[in-house]
């Protein structure tokens, strides 16, 4: 058995597993532009967000909360989530899909 290395700078961002044999797919947001985020949606999966820096506004079915760094949310499966990223400074963050590739069903 081997472990692979995968260069972040190579990757634009997202990792789908199943390409390197993982069980799970990986988003690697870096934001400096406030308001910038995903449009509401929803995945037949949980994700997870590990909020590195900065600062979020999410809405997560019929709630609103500002997550910032230090933060892990977790969001569960068939649950309609967005951000966007609010404040100063870098939104720096890794979101796991529970999944090996993305399922993204868009809702506006």
């Amino acid at each position: 058995m081997s472990i692979q290395v995968i260069e972040q700078s190579e990757l634009n961002g997202e990792f789908e597993g199943y390409l390197f044999g993982s069980e799970v797919t990986v988003i690697l947001e870096y934001e400096e532009r406030v308001g910038a985020g995903p449009r509401l949606h929803q995945h037949p999966y949980s994700e997870t967000f590990v909020l590195r820096t900065g600062a979020a506004l999410f809405t997560v079915g019929d709630e609103r909360l500002e997550a910032a760094g230090g933060q892990i949310l977790v969001v569960p499966a068939f649950t309609p989530h967005k951000f966007e990223k609010i404040g100063d400074g870098v939104l720096e963050s890794v979101h796991i899909h529970a999944n090996d590739r993305f399922i993204t069903e868009w809702l506006e």
